[in-house]
């Protein structure tokens, strides 16, 4: 099979799409490598031990989950090797991030009408059965706001400190997402974008004062979409005592801790936790921290957290020598988003942060949460590969 080419404006056959950028394999370069495969490794590890007993309940077989997990890993393994391959810039183009913002939010939309496609889990209308397949929009939603943020910064990059030609368009397109994710509801992945829309607008250099008012309205509003609602209301209660009610809203922290703390120092074996066995609802998901932790005990547990530091560290690297400010952008967005969810999934696992419902990248089960995090990882090392010299 002939590989796919592009056309430049002049007509001309440019270089072939899926030829390898220009590069080196440098440290960071595979430093990202070893550290996405380890991580991805460890998940679909940690996925088979703690599902269990939830794949027997819902499909008769011990291994219904880890074989959907293997499944979505080779389907993210394909597109992190795209977006390896395919050169970083040719997602800078308006059309492409604009086309990919446009379909992220019609995807969000269609979730607001009931629909057999709709899946509705607890109250929450998240997912969309599309081909035999279960999607996640909102895991999209991520990767189509750096895409576009980038792109934006990149294009004004001589005019950031403009709230009408930088602000007002970010603005519009994550005020967009965050109404329509927040319908379903799911506070937690808007207060993860506005931490990587943060993160992208610190690094770009917007003026502080600026900064401090978007902080100053995004912690307002968190606040305001946090009271409006009892069950978040008694959700910000569990998490502040979740003993007064162990058995109704605090179980599930309350049951974290218990898993973390009998996991000792080098944990009581793969599947030999009671978190695994069904006592900690969403084990294989949003508290998988919590297995590693149990099973592998402090060490493995401190492996995980390591590798997210080296995953950060790595990121600055690329950020650091990224041959342009588009992809800089694009590492620093990338790497925020990343570190941002890993720290947040993990407080939440300790007790440290109140329940977000965001998963652990590469080792929660989820199929479009990996998928959409290997693609992003693939971006982040391409921008590494063609890093400059040091």
């Amino acid at each position: 099979m002939s590989e796919v080419t592009s056309v430049t404006a002049g007509g001309r056959s440019a270089r072939p799409m899926l030829r390898p950028p220009a590069g080196r394999r440098s440290g960071t370069f595979v430093g990202l490598v070893v550290v996405v495969a380890i991580l991805c490794v460890l998940g679909l590890v940690m996925v088979l031990t703690s599902s269990t007993v939830t794949s027997i309940d819902s499909a008769g077989t011990a291994f219904h989950h880890a074989r959907l997990q293997g499944m979505w890993l080779a389907m993210g393994l394909v597109a992190g090797v795209v977006t390896l391959r395919v050169d970083y810039h040719r997602w800078r183009a308006p059309l492409l991030t604009g086309g990919a913002v446009a379909a992220v939010l019609a995807a969000l939309a269609f979730l607001l009408f009931p629909s057999p496609l709709v899946i509705t889990v607890n109250g929450s209308s998240r997912w969309v059965r599309l081909a035999g397949f279960v999607v996640q929009p909102s895991e999209a939603a991520k990767l189509a706001l750096v895409l576009f943020a980038a792109s934006l910064l990149s294009r004004r990059f001589d005019d950031l400190s403009s709230i009408r030609a930088v602000l007002l368009p970010l603005a519009a397109v994550f005020g967009a997402m965050s109404a329509l994710i927040l319908a379903q509801p799911s506070l937690g992945t808007v207060v993860l974008l506005a931490g990587i829309l943060f993160v992208m607008l610190f690094m770009a250099g917007i003026p502080a004062r600026q900064l401090a008012w978007l902080m100053a309205l995004g912690g307002g509003a968190i606040l305001l979409f946090t009271f409006l609602f009892s069950y978040r209301r008694q959700r910000l209660a569990s998490f502040f005592d979740p003993w007064s009610d162990p058995y109704g809203v605090g179980y599930q922290i309350v049951q974290a801790q218990v898993g973390i703390a009998s996991g000792g120092l080098t944990g009581l074996g793969p599947g030999g936790g009671r978190a695994s066995l069904a006592f900690l609802p969403y084990a294989h998901t949003d508290f998988i921290y919590v297995v590693v932790a149990e099973e592998l005990g402090l060490l493995g547990a401190g492996v995980v957290v390591g590798a997210f530091f080296c995953l950060g560290a790595l990121g600055v690297r690329a950020v650091r020598d990224a041959p342009d400010p588009y992809g800089a952008f694009l590492a620093a967005g990338i790497t925020g988003w990343l570190v941002l969810q890993a720290f947040s999934n993990i407080a939440v696992a300790q007790g440290l942060l109140p329940t977000m419902g965001v998963p652990l990248p590469f080792i929660s089960y989820g199929g479009s949460s990996l998928v959409v995090n290997l693609a992003a990882a693939g971006i982040l090392m391409n921008v590494a590969r063609q890093g400059r010299s040091r």
